[in-house]
């Protein structure tokens, strides 16, 4: 009964997650949390490295760059289930998103903590809003081009509006009005 409520109540919270953080894909920088129910050796509190895997207990070093938590949960249950645990019930969460970057004309151009539900005009409030010669329809984001390799393209640096979402480890640009 305990249990049951216990994966009742993980779910409810995984349920009140905001828009689009279900989907998101783990990268370098992210810290995370894996629970092992009944297995408090099994739960670790991790950053994810540039190396895009972590090391795990029993399983060693887990490839962990591009999945979703739900992939990941699934990708440990599938790896201690049999040789390991019966049943395990595993939960991994966000503790602290991989940060965005803010560059060109703000006030304090640089690394900041994402929050889901990010937008870029919050995003610039952050960095000190904008700066006198700032262009308030030039804002760029660049995204990487691949959840694997963290690399940025320059076909990957968009045009955004004021109310675009910011996703973590994005780089925003505001470039210079010429007026």
């Amino acid at each position: 009964m305990l249990r049951f409520l216990l994966v009742l109540c993980l779910s409810a919270a995984n349920a009140v997650q905001a828009d689009g953080v279900d989907s998101y894909k783990l990268g370098a920088g992210d810290f995370i949390s894996i629970s092992v129910y009944g297995e408090d050796d099994l739960s670790i509190d991790v950053r994810i490295g540039s190396s895009g895997s972590i090391s795990y207990p029993l399983l060693g070093d887990v490839w962990v760059l591009g999945l979703t938590t739900k992939q990941l949960e699934t990708k440990l249950v599938n790896g201690l289930k049999g040789p390991f645990l019966i049943d395990p019930s595993v939960t991994v969460s966000m503790l602290e998103y991989r940060p965005f970057y803010v560059n060109g004309e703000v006030k304090r151009p640089g690394s900041y903590a994402f929050h889901p539900g990010l937008t870029v005009d919050r995003a610039i409030s952050i960095a000190g809003g904008f700066t006198e010669r700032a262009s308030k329809n030039k804002i760029f984001v660049e995204r990487s081009s691949s959840s694997t390799t963290g690399s940025f393209d320059e076909q990957d640096k968009n045009s955004v509006s004021l109310k675009d979402t910011v996703m973590p480890g994005d780089v925003l640009t505001i470039e210079q009005s010429f007026f």
